[in-house]
């Protein structure tokens, strides 16, 4: 299917609009030619003939036809608009939802600037295509046409001298197009790296004035704005090359009439009413040529917007859904990896990963930036596909698994926390719209966020700012934890939930989970030994391989990484297995 034939697929469901609005054109292009013809009569008969009683039946005849266009136009203006906004609706909806089921890969290989622009400066390319090139296209062709073929029905001899033009007119009209079309695709794709930088620029802008950056960044976006600039200063010049000859084709047809009509008119080859008569009908032909070369650059404005448009929709994502999905409601919580491997671009992320977690356990997961934590989180997710192997959940494949059904089991508390324009309460409500507020707040003060959220002006009903502005990363982080939370998961995956959280509120934190973790299977992906030694089993990663494994004190006895990064963090072990004796003894003795 062609991105044409896709935009077809829309607009046939408002044929009817559309068939009923291009009859009223073409009523509307006939109505037209009534005007030139009274005035030939009037010269003709009233002027020079004398018969003044038909004068009024004339005028009567040129009011009506004049309101009657008027009214004519009026309605099937009005239907093209709403045609061109109930066509865009269904486009925009149709693709829209195409980008809700777009998977990582396709936001990591798109800019959301350019995604943006597809949403908004293309598709208001493709209504303008429908609510005002469509009818003004077929206007013009069906007045230029009705012209010439009543200049014919008036003097046969003028008319073909006035043919002499249209040869012209198409070849101009074939090169104009063959012209414009890569300089529209150059404005498009500069409108959209511009839009691109602009809202990526905003979005960081705090990292901007934190390095005092705005200088150099406003220097880069310069550069963006002068490649628009001469994207459409490069379509200018193709208008500016094409335009003048249409207007001197245009006026060519005037000289024609007035040298060739007017000796026909000197030697009684034709009368003065006639004249008359072609000249009105010259109006009709020279506005369509004048209108040419800006019908062309708008046909392929739109041309080229729903290409763009179309990659988008037609780009497959590469998770797809099951032919049979297993039927499965609520997991119990076992996950299974097996023979695992990851390639991302011939990369190794992940290899050779196999273990297995019961239900209601807690997995700790630690390891250098870089080593795979979030990547084997993410193929339990299915956000990614593993290269070889298979990852299960209570014994079945996800790949078996219908996405919404696995995603609905899991409650995910990502490293990048990501709040949106909302209420505190209708954030940590996300995954769970209808639930009641005490199951907003009960979630809240398992993540340890209630005592700060009371603390703001509203409370539960304070908006947060886009990206969670406003607020600091550890609140930030405590209320994406209480929206994992909240959605009541069999699986909850904590990636570096706590990293901006200041200790003693993570050991709050940690209270509170083990008793919404008890039968829940839990991961924690963490930096800090203190986040996951009470896991059942700890994973640590190198180079995408799990290189040791068991519980703390397991870990800590082989003496690898993980007795490395806790001696960083403890100071020796000694020291801090005597200063635990010790808090314990006086917890006991109290």
């Amino acid at each position: 299917m062609t991105a044409f034939q896709w935009f077809l697929s829309f607009l046939k469901k408002y044929r009817f609009k559309i068939i009923f609005g291009l009859i009223l054109v073409v009523i509307a292009s006939i109505l037209m030619i009534i005007n030139p013809y009274i005035s030939g009569v009037i010269v003709d008969r009233v002027i020079k003939g004398g018969e003044y009683t038909i004068l009024p039946a004339l005028l009567a005849i040129l009011v009506i036809t004049t309101v009657g266009r008027a009214g004519i136009r009026f309605i099937f203006l009005m239907d093209f608009e709403k045609a061109s906004q109930e066509t865009i609706y269904a486009i925009r909806e149709a693709v829209y939802k195409r980008l809700m089921e777009a998977d990582f890969g396709f936001y990591n290989n798109n800019r959301t600037g350019d995604l943006m622009s597809r949403q908004t400066g293309d598709m208001d390319a493709v209504r303008h295509f429908v609510s005002f090139v469509m009818y003004f296209t077929t206007e013009n062709v069906f007045i230029f046409l009705l012209a010439l073929f009543m200049i014919f029905t008036v003097n046969v001899k003028l008319a073909l001298c006035m043919l002499i033009v249209l040869p012209f007119t198409l070849y101009i009209t074939l090169s104009q197009s063959k012209h414009i079309k890569p300089a529209f695709t150059n404005i498009r794709q500069c409108f959209s790296s511009l839009n691109a930088f602009a809202q990526e620029n905003i979005s960081g802008n705090r990292v901007v004035k934190a390095f005092a950056k705005e200088d150099y960044e406003t220097e880069k976006f310069n550069k963006e704005n002068d490649a628009y600039r001469d994207s459409q200063i490069e379509a200018s010049n193709v208008f500016q090359k094409y335009i003048p000859i249409y207007e001197f084709l245009s006026n060519l047809l005037t000289i024609i009439l007035m040298v060739v009509g007017g000796y026909m008119v000197i030697h009684g080859e034709m009368t003065i009413g006639k004249w008359v008569t072609v000249n009105g009908y010259l109006w009709m032909l020279n506005s369509p040529l004048r209108q040419a070369g800006w019908i062309i650059n708008d046909i392929q404005r739109f041309f080229t917007s729903i290409e763009k448009i179309y990659a988008t929709y037609v780009e497959e994502p590469q998770i797809k859904e099951p032919d049979e999905p297993v039927k499965k409601r609520r997991f119990k919580g076992s996950i299974e990896f097996r023979d695992v491997d990851y390639f991302a671009f011939d990369d190794v992320i992940l290899r050779d990963i196999n273990f297995k977690v019961e239900p209601g356990q807690t997995v700790g997961i630690i390891g250098a930036t870089g080593s795979g934590k979030s990547t084997l989180i993410n193929l339990i997710c299915r956000f990614y596909d593993v290269t070889k192997g298979g990852v299960f959940i209570d014994g079945v494949n996800v790949k078996d698994l219908n996405l919404n059904t696995l995603r609905g089991n899991i409650g995910i508390a990502m490293q990048d926390v990501f709040l949106f324009s909302d209420t505190i309460e209708g954030n940590i409500a996300y995954g769970n719209p209808n639930c009641s507020f005490e199951e907003v707040v009960k979630a809240a003060k398992i993540a340890n966020a209630h005592d700060f959220i009371m603390k703001t002006e509203d409370g539960y009903d304070t908006i947060v700012g886009e990206r969670g502005m406003g607020l600091s990363g550890g609140q930030k982080q405590r209320i994406s934890l209480a929206r994992a939370i909240l959605k009541d998961p069999s699986i909850i995956i904590l990636d570096d939930t706590t990293s901006a959280i200041d200790m003693e509120t993570e050991s709050q934190i940690q209270k509170e989970l083990k008793q919404v973790a008890n039968n829940r299977t839990v991961f924690i992906i963490a930096h800090r030994i203190s986040s996951i030694m009470s896991a059942d089993q700890i994973f640590v990663l190198e180079n995408g391989r799990i290189v040791e494994r068991g519980n703390h004190e397991s870990l800590l006895a082989q003496k690898g990484y993980y007795y490395t990064v806790f001696n960083h963090q403890y100071g020796e072990f000694d020291q801090f297995e005597k200063a635990h004796d010790k808090k314990r003894g006086g917890i006991n003795n109290g």
